[in-house]
């Protein structure tokens, strides 16, 4: 991971969007301060795409999707969209159709309640109320689950033929092909009808956890957070650069880095 600074201002200066993780990336102990909200103003006011894709719940995503400067926030891991409309209300769009996320749905509580019965200390998350397409089991919001735990919480979601993954936060588990790739994939060719495929070394990803290593990987341009060196072991694949501030001040290092470029 090299310091931010080092990044080209030639290669900054072509980025067109930004695709970014939520917590402890653009929020900072659970809040979004004001030089993260400020950072996505102006990256909005810059003509500069600006996509969350998160593993929050559509639910509790809904109220940011309609305040925040952002063309959409991708929630559940790439599964469901959340789209201002003309009228100034939200589209939901979704990757799987009514019958699929009901009978993945059912099945997912199942799994939940397995997991809260075999695993000490496991709970469902708080905001688990406003998920529709996956299930989330607390381990550092709310509740703290030693390493060995979530370990075992990831084990048993995939035992269950789940795809499971770990944020700074929570487990995530769900059933269905999409991951945070697929839903910014989707995404830009809804939104834009373009393939992000052809245009990869044009949008930057910032994240700061494992969950996220997908999109490290992915991306020619990728950003941790500084937060992110409390897993950097754990990285298969890490950012290419990282930011000096953590979380939200670090979020918005990287949006001075673009605006300079312009």
């Amino acid at each position: 991971m090299q310091p931010l600074g080092t990044w080209p201002a030639v290669e900054r200066a072509r980025i067109v969007g930004v695709l970014t993780d939520v917590d402890d990336t653009l929020t900072t102990e659970g809040a979004v301060t004001p030089d993260a909200l400020q950072a996505l103003a102006a990256l909005a006011r810059s003509g500069l795409h600006v996509i969350p894709i998160t593993g929050r719940p559509v639910g509790w995503s809904a109220p940011f999707a309609a305040q925040w400067p952002v063309d959409a926030i991708v929630a559940e891991n790439g599964s469901v969209a959340l789209i201002r409309s003309a009228g100034g209300g939200l589209r939901k769009l979704y990757t799987q159709d009514d019958d699929e996320r009901a009978a993945n749905f059912a099945r997912m509580q199942q799994v939940a309640r397995r997991i809260v019965r075999e695993v000490p200390g496991a709970a469902v998350s708080r905001d688990s109320g406003g998920r529709e397409t996956d299930i989330a089991i607390d381990h550092s919001e709310f509740t703290h689950l030693p390493q060995q735990a979530i370990e075992r919480v990831v084990a048993l979601m995939r035992a269950e033929g789940m795809t499971a993954t770990v944020s700074s936060i929570h487990v995530n588990g769900w059933y269905g092909g999409h991951d945070k790739l697929a839903g910014a994939r989707w995404i830009v060719g809804e939104l834009f009808g373009r393939a992000l495929e052809q245009e990869l070394d044009r949008w930057v990803y910032v994240g700061d956890s494992t969950n996220d290593v997908l999109m490290f990987q992915h991306f020619p341009h990728s950003v941790g957070v500084a937060n992110i060196r409390r897993f950097e072991a754990q990285l298969a694949f890490k950012p290419r650069y990282v930011t000096e501030g953590e979380r939200g001040a670090g979020f918005a290092e990287v949006a001075r880095a673009l605006l300079a470029a312009r």
